[in-house]
Protein backbone atom coordinates (compact mmCIF):
# COMPACT_ATOMS: atom_id res chain seq x y z
CA UNK A 1 0.00 0.00 0.00
CA UNK A 2 1.37 3.37 -0.98
CA UNK A 3 1.66 6.18 1.57
CA UNK A 4 -0.99 8.16 -0.34
CA UNK A 5 -3.50 5.31 -0.17
CA UNK A 6 -2.74 4.88 3.53
CA UNK A 7 -3.39 8.57 4.24
CA UNK A 8 -6.58 8.50 2.15
CA UNK A 9 -7.77 5.38 3.99
CA UNK A 10 -7.17 7.04 7.36
CA UNK A 11 -8.94 10.23 6.32
CA UNK A 12 -11.85 8.24 4.91
CA UNK A 13 -12.16 6.36 8.21
CA UNK A 14 -12.45 9.68 10.02
CA UNK A 15 -15.06 10.93 7.55
CA UNK A 16 -16.99 7.66 7.97
CA UNK A 17 -16.98 8.03 11.75
CA UNK A 18 -18.22 11.61 11.44
CA UNK A 19 -20.96 10.44 9.05
CA UNK A 20 -22.00 7.80 11.61
CA UNK A 21 -22.23 10.48 14.30
CA UNK A 22 -24.37 12.73 12.09
CA UNK A 23 -26.70 9.97 10.85
CA UNK A 24 -27.18 8.56 14.35
CA UNK A 25 -27.98 12.03 15.67
CA UNK A 26 -30.48 12.69 12.87
CA UNK A 27 -32.25 9.37 13.44
CA UNK A 28 -32.30 9.81 17.24
CA UNK A 29 -33.76 13.30 16.90
CA UNK A 30 -36.63 11.97 14.80
CA UNK A 31 -37.33 8.56 16.35
CA UNK A 32 -37.92 8.22 20.08
CA UNK A 33 -37.61 4.55 20.93
CA UNK A 34 -35.54 2.29 23.16
CA UNK A 35 -34.67 0.39 19.97
CA UNK A 36 -31.35 1.64 18.52
CA UNK A 37 -32.71 2.74 15.16
CA UNK A 38 -29.72 4.94 14.40
CA UNK A 39 -27.24 2.08 14.61
CA UNK A 40 -29.57 -0.19 12.64
CA UNK A 41 -29.93 2.38 9.83
CA UNK A 42 -26.18 2.94 9.77
CA UNK A 43 -25.29 -0.75 9.63
CA UNK A 44 -27.93 -1.62 7.03
CA UNK A 45 -27.05 1.29 4.75
CA UNK A 46 -23.32 0.69 5.23
CA UNK A 47 -23.71 -2.98 4.35
CA UNK A 48 -25.52 -2.07 1.15
CA UNK A 49 -22.85 0.44 0.18
CA UNK A 50 -20.02 -1.98 0.97
CA UNK A 51 -21.73 -4.69 -1.08
CA UNK A 52 -22.14 -2.22 -3.93
CA UNK A 53 -18.46 -1.22 -3.79
CA UNK A 54 -17.44 -4.88 -3.75
CA UNK A 55 -19.64 -5.54 -6.78
CA UNK A 56 -18.06 -2.63 -8.61
CA UNK A 57 -14.62 -3.99 -7.79
CA UNK A 58 -15.61 -7.48 -8.97
CA UNK A 59 -16.71 -5.91 -12.26
CA UNK A 60 -13.37 -4.08 -12.48
CA UNK A 61 -15.14 -0.71 -12.29
CA UNK A 62 -13.37 0.19 -9.05
CA UNK A 63 -9.66 -0.26 -8.39
CA UNK A 64 -8.38 -2.15 -5.34
CA UNK A 65 -7.04 1.14 -3.95
CA UNK A 66 -10.51 2.71 -4.08
CA UNK A 67 -12.00 -0.37 -2.44
CA UNK A 68 -9.51 0.07 0.40
CA UNK A 69 -10.24 3.77 0.81
CA UNK A 70 -14.02 3.63 0.40
CA UNK A 71 -14.74 0.13 1.72
CA UNK A 72 -12.25 -0.31 4.54
CA UNK A 73 -11.81 3.37 5.37
CA UNK A 74 -15.12 5.12 4.80
CA UNK A 75 -17.51 2.22 5.44
CA UNK A 76 -15.29 0.82 8.21
CA UNK A 77 -15.56 4.15 9.99
CA UNK A 78 -19.26 4.47 9.23
CA UNK A 79 -20.56 1.05 10.28
CA UNK A 80 -20.32 -0.24 13.82
CA UNK A 81 -20.68 -3.87 14.82
CA UNK A 82 -19.43 -3.26 18.36
CA UNK A 83 -22.07 -0.62 19.10
CA UNK A 84 -24.79 -2.92 17.76
CA UNK A 85 -23.53 -5.69 20.06
CA UNK A 86 -23.48 -3.45 23.12
CA UNK A 87 -26.95 -2.13 22.33
CA UNK A 88 -28.24 -5.70 22.08
CA UNK A 89 -26.72 -6.51 25.48
CA UNK A 90 -28.27 -3.34 26.91
CA UNK A 91 -31.70 -4.37 25.62
CA UNK A 92 -31.27 -7.83 27.18
CA UNK A 93 -30.31 -6.23 30.50
CA UNK A 94 -33.45 -4.10 30.30
CA UNK A 95 -35.48 -7.26 29.55
CA UNK A 96 -36.56 -5.86 26.19
CA UNK A 97 -36.53 -9.34 24.66
CA UNK A 98 -38.26 -8.58 21.35
CA UNK A 99 -36.13 -5.51 20.69
CA UNK A 100 -32.97 -7.41 21.68
CA UNK A 101 -33.85 -10.24 19.30
CA UNK A 102 -34.72 -7.76 16.55
CA UNK A 103 -31.46 -5.89 17.00
CA UNK A 104 -29.32 -8.99 17.40
CA UNK A 105 -30.80 -11.24 14.73
CA UNK A 106 -33.13 -9.35 12.42
CA UNK A 107 -30.74 -6.46 11.84
CA UNK A 108 -27.98 -9.00 11.15
CA UNK A 109 -30.19 -10.73 8.57
CA UNK A 110 -31.08 -7.36 7.03
CA UNK A 111 -27.44 -6.28 6.75
CA UNK A 112 -26.47 -9.53 5.02
CA UNK A 113 -29.47 -9.31 2.67
CA UNK A 114 -28.79 -5.71 1.63
CA UNK A 115 -25.09 -6.53 1.34
CA UNK A 116 -26.00 -9.19 -1.23
CA UNK A 117 -28.32 -6.69 -2.92
CA UNK A 118 -25.55 -4.11 -3.16
CA UNK A 119 -23.13 -6.75 -4.42
CA UNK A 120 -25.60 -7.77 -7.11
CA UNK A 121 -26.29 -4.19 -8.13
CA UNK A 122 -22.59 -3.33 -8.31
CA UNK A 123 -21.92 -6.47 -10.33
CA UNK A 124 -24.54 -5.77 -13.01
CA UNK A 125 -23.36 -2.26 -13.82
Amino acid sequence: MSPGVFVALCLAGGVGAAMRFVVDGLVRSRVRSPFPWGTAVINVSGSFILGFLTGLAASALLTPQWVLVLGTGLMGGYTTFSTASIETVRLIQEREWVMAFSNGILVLVATVAVGFGGLWLGSVL
